[in-house]
């Protein structure tokens, strides 16, 4: 049994004496700190348990050499590397490491495996080789650095670090079998660059450099001088996505010039015009991988978050739709050299798993079967899309899962989760442990995407951009909240908020504006006040994000971000609040969780808070996040359904 889950921390006897049953208590990992969290009963722990033990499965990398699949999984604490010999073979770990392993790839002959990794989760990855288990340093140790992508030769990696000052991401490469040719191949400013592509020829490279969610652009980067030359036009509101080179030396990328979402096409190299290739629409290209062979180029879309995999012929322009995968999010493309196509699927009924395409024949093979805890997850509820019109008219949706009417009559309570980013979107992808207020307590569930979300168009994508749209966002859960009042099945008088990073500051500002419709709300890495949280999150990013909540800076901006901050309005915080941070945290520092908590205390208000020493931007060790969901189900247990937990 899984020591964070189950095990006894102690035995607490009721104060009738030492006669009173015993009453086992699951065990704090070393690294939570959990101030004001009342014990959590073991038998709450047991039952919840199968819930908690779900794995998921992530396509990485194939190995050119014997032809089997990277793919990375979590068997013990974190997220490892596995290697995958063939369809539904044994999953064999290949790193060992205390933290979990982020990005790997191969080299064009697989003679090296290059691997980033980070240590509890501060987001400063180092990039290293693996061997025989073990890892071999290559970067610093100290900034953040960040694989782009192998030559086409195999050679040399392309690599952006902030080693220089700790805020511009510089561009690198490196021949891993010899660091001592690491080299600065450019200076730059800004945190958003990054070698997307090397050129067949060796020569130069395609450069990206992100601004915002909106704005981006490419760049020609010649690898013996360093000089960036402007592939695309600096002064066009435009956002370039991925960008490849097919092996005759085109160049696919995605862009949404001339669209309100991005499509794929072609960049012309000598006069920077965009051809697209797949048709206008209302949905994304999310991403894309040329084959090694140039024969067809494999494209994920994301149609009202559902993900679709098509395959491209460049020579005909023609688009086949692969039809076998399950139908949830698709995401994580990789082509092998010999032409599988394997991509990461995950569904209400998946917990993520990695299938294969024939791009022949377009027939689909599971290469993974992640374990759910011994329960059924085909038994899993099917989200029901829910629109409605916001305060000012714009249509905004969500994704609502009801528990089944047949066990659970009636009106139901509801859960409100709102993702982060804000430049994210909740899509249907396999719930995990929040199955278990469905299955076993018959809560509903819904995600909203407001506006801001990514999934619906640049124009959408902007509505909450600037500190003077900012709590537009927040309307649009008043709109939801209206909707589900008049739900037959919603129980509007139990109604909770929960919410991380940019989700976490809309749980306060839900808590804050409509407290009076809601029994509690938990937030995780959340904002508190944008003014602290530009002056402290990592200088790498904080341009990055002035773009997106406003620049503290400006007078006028800075006092509309205080106007707005939680921190401006927390006397107004009347409901319970459980506040779950991460100590390392990069983006959103543990601070601004700090500043809340205590403030709500002082005004005599309940605030639960949940620290792991170990963790950054949510919680990736599983002792930690077993304990966290175990708290938050103890604190909706309580403040939700009124209830001991037991």
């Amino acid at each position: 049994m899984l020591r964070s889950a189950t095990a006894i921390a102690a035995l607490a006897f009721s104060s009738l004496g030492a006669a009173a049953p015993a009453v086992a208590q699951v065990m704090k990992p070393a690294a939570i700190t959990a101030d004001g969290v009342p014990a959590i009963p073991a038998t709450l722990a047991e039952k919840l348990r199968p819930y908690l033990e779900a794995r998921s499965a992530s396509a990485v990398d194939w190995n050119p050499v014997d032809r089997s699949l990277l793919v990375s999984t979590r068997f013990a604490n974190v997220a490892q590397l596995h290697t995958v010999a063939s369809p539904l073979a044994m999953r064999r770990q290949i790193t060992f490491e205390t933290d979990r392993i982020g990005t790997a790839a191969y080299s064009k002959s697989g003679d090296v495996l290059l691997v980033q990794k980070d240590t509890g989760g501060g987001e400063f990855f180092q990039l290293y080789t693996l061997k025989d288990g073990r890892l071999t340093l290559l970067t610093d140790g100290k900034s953040r650095n960040e694989f782009n992508a192998w030559s086409h030769d195999g050679r040399l990696v392309g690599y952006s670090s902030t080693r220089r000052n700790g805020a511009d991401s510089d561009l690198y490469v490196v021949d891993p079998r010899d660091p001592k040719t690491d080299r600065l191949v450019a200076q730059v400013k800004g945190g958003g660059w990054g070698i997307a592509d090397f050129a067949p020829d060796g020569r130069t490279a395609v450069v990206g450099e992100y601004l915002s969610v909106q704005k981006s652009n490419l760049h020609t980067l010649d690898l013996a001088t360093g000089r960036l030359t402007p592939l695309t036009d600096p002064k066009a509101q435009v956002a370039w996505g991925g960008a490849r080179y097919a092996p005759d030396g085109t160049l696919w990328v995605t862009s949404d010039e001339g669209s309100d979402v991005q499509r794929l096409g072609t960049l012309d190299t000598r006069t920077g015009a965009f051809r697209a290739v797949t048709p206008p629409g209302k949905w994304d290209v999310d991403e894309f991988e040329v084959a090694d062979d140039g024969r067809f180029i494999a494209y994920a879309t994301n149609e009202a978050g559902i993900g679709r995999l098509k395959l491209l012929d460049p020579k005909t322009g023609r688009s086949r739709d692969v039809m076998g995968l399950p139908q949830g999010v698709v995401g994580g493309i990789s082509i092998a050299p010999w032409g599988a196509i394997a991509v990461t699927v995950s569904s209400a009924g998946t917990p993520g798993d990695v299938f294969v395409v024939d791009p022949a024949t377009l027939a689909v093979t599971r290469w993974t079967e992640s374990e759910t805890g011994g329960l059924d997850a085909a038994k899993n509820v099917a989200p029901e899309l829910v629109t409605v019109k916001s305060f000012d008219g714009e249509a905004v949706t969500g994704f609502l899962y009801r528990p089944d009417v047949k066990k659970f009559p009636g009106k139901r309570p509801l859960l409100i989760d709102i993702h982060g980013g804000p430049e994210g979107q909740t899509r249907p992808s396999y719930r995990g442990a929040a199955n278990y207020y469905l299955n076993e307590l018959g809560i509903a569930l819904f995600y909203p995407n407001v506006r801001g979300s990514s999934g619906f168009g640049k124009r959408f994508i902007a509505l909450d951009n600037g500190p003077f749209k900012r709590e537009d966002s927040v309307q649009d859960i008043g709109a939801f909240l209206d909707r589900f009042a008049a739900d037959p099945r919603i129980d509007a008088g139990r109604v909770g908020v929960q919410g991380g990073s940019y989700g976490g500051y809309m749980c306060y500002a839900s808590a804050i504006r409509y407290g009076a419709r809601l029994k509690g709300a938990q937030c995780t890495v959340a904002i508190s006040n944008f003014v602290t949280f530009l002056e402290n999150t990592q200088s790498y990013r904080r341009d990055l994000r002035r773009v997106e909540y406003g620049d503290e800076r400006d007078p006028a901006q800075k006092a509309k971000l205080i106007a707005i901050s939680p921190m401006t309005r927390v006397n107004e915080i009347k409901i319970p609040l459980l506040v779950v941070t991460g100590a390392n945290d990069p983006r959103v520092p543990k601070s601004e969780a700090a500043q809340l908590v205590a403030a709500v205390r002082r005004n005599g208000g309940t605030a639960w808070h949940i620290v792991a020493a170990d963790e950054g931007h949510g919680y990736a060790k599983k002792e930690n996040r077993d304990y966290s969901t175990l708290a938050v189900l103890t604190f909706w247990q309580q403040y939700l359904l009124g209830e001991k937990a037991q």
